[in-house]
Order: C-alpha cells, then sequence, then structure tokens
C-alpha cells in the first residue's frame, strides 16, 4: 500500500521557518521524483518545489527561491522541505507528491499557518 505522511505544519509568524517532511512507503522511492505542492484557500494548487530522484536536480517555484529548500534522504525514503522567511503568502496546505512511471502518488498535506 503505497503510503505518503506529511509532518511538520504549524503556525508561525511572519519570518519564521518550518521544515516539513514526508514519510514515503509502499512503492520504489528511488525511482521517483518527488514534489511538494501548496493549495491556499480559493486559489489553485501550485508546485513549490521538485528534486530528481537522486537528489541532483531542484527547481523552484520563484516565489520562494531563496528562502526554501528540498531535500531527500533515500536511505529512509523521506523527503524534506526546509521553509525560512515564511510570510503570509506563504499559509496553504503543503502535500508531497510522487510522480513518474506513469503514476501519481499523493499525501493527505499539513497545513501551514503563518500570522502574527
Amino acid at each position: 500500500q503505497v503510503q505518503l505522511v506529511e509532518s511538520g505544519g504549524g503556525l508561525v509568524q511572519p519570518g519564521g521557518s518550518l521544515r516539513l517532511s514526508c514519510a514515503a512507503s509502499g512503492f520504489t522511492f528511488t525511482m521517483y521524483p518527488m514534489k511538494w505542492y501548496r493549495q491556499a484557500p480559493g486559489k489553485e494548487r501550485e508546485m513549490v518545489a521538485s528534486i530528481g530522484a537522486v537528489g541532483a536536480s531542484r527547481t523552484y517555484l520563484d516565489s520562494v527561491k531563496d528562502r526554501f529548500f528540498i531535500s531527500r534522504d533515500n536511505a529512509k525514503n523521506m523527503v524534506y522541505l526546509q521553509m525560512d522567511s515564511l510570510k503570509p503568502e506563504d499559509m496553504a496546505v503543503y502535500s508531497c507528491s510522487a510522480q513518474g512511471w506513469g503514476r501519481e502518488y499523493w499525501g493527505q498535506g499539513t497545513q501551514v499557518t503563518v500570522s502574527s
């Protein structure tokens, strides 16, 4: 059974940091690029960051470049999103996704709230 389980969300003040984690199981994690998406109320889901299967390539949404960092640990089947200098506009439900080989797997998401 495929599972992607996010954790690490919560309430943070503007300018603060959070580290999101995504635990993967039930598929060959090392074969899949991994992505973090977010969706704010009333807005479309957008891809925040992606990382290649071996971690050699990374891409970011322009608005999070230089503030967010995606990484993965293939030995632990984990992917992370370090988020620094958080802004109110970063507030959303963040989900991880594995996409490749004609398949897509999604987690349930974790809420990130940025507010003073």
